[in-house]
């Protein structure tokens, strides 16, 4: 859990950096890319990082929605990334003290401070990365960016 903004901001700016990285190396032919049938393609997982982000504005904070419709190109999801990324960051620091991070907020019938919160979505997109490295290779994708070490 976070108890300072500025330790969730440091750690949002290097996790969201290697996101981009990620994000910026899709090519559309691989936006197609399935595990298996049934599953999530690359594309979608990749767009679900980019929505997944405005969940914390059910913790209160405001800041611009992504498009409501995911984009057909890889330049455009890690643009809409990008300025979502920007914006929760901005407004998390903006609107949010080091007190606000222990405040508590229902979510989906459980409690959740905000500090918990925001380390959820941390783990979150570095969960999916992982899950969009695995598609790159099998899009037969080269050039994939390290994602840790």
């Amino acid at each position: 859990m976070f108890t300072k903004v500025a330790d969730f901001a440091a750690e949002w700016e290097q996790e969201s950096a290697i996101t981009v990285k990620l994000l910026e190396a899709l090519t559309d032919e691989a936006l197609n890319q399935r595990v298996a049938e049934g599953h999530w393609t690359l594309g979608e997982i990749a767009w679900h990082l980019v929505q997944s982000i405005n969940y914390m504005s059910s913790m209160g904070l405001s800041f611009p929605a992504p498009q409501a419709e995911q984009p057909t190109s890889a330049a455009a999801i890690a643009a809409e990334y990008r300025a979502i990324s920007r914006e929760m960051l901005n407004a998390v620091m903006t609107q949010w003290d080091d007190a606000s991070l222990l405040e508590v907020k229902e979510i989906a019938g459980g409690q959740w401070r905000n500090g918990d919160s925001l380390r959820l979505t941390i783990t979150h997109q570095a969960h999916h990365r992982g899950q969009m490295t695995v598609l790159m290779r099998q899009a037969g994708m080269k050039e994939i960016p390290s994602i840790f070490g």
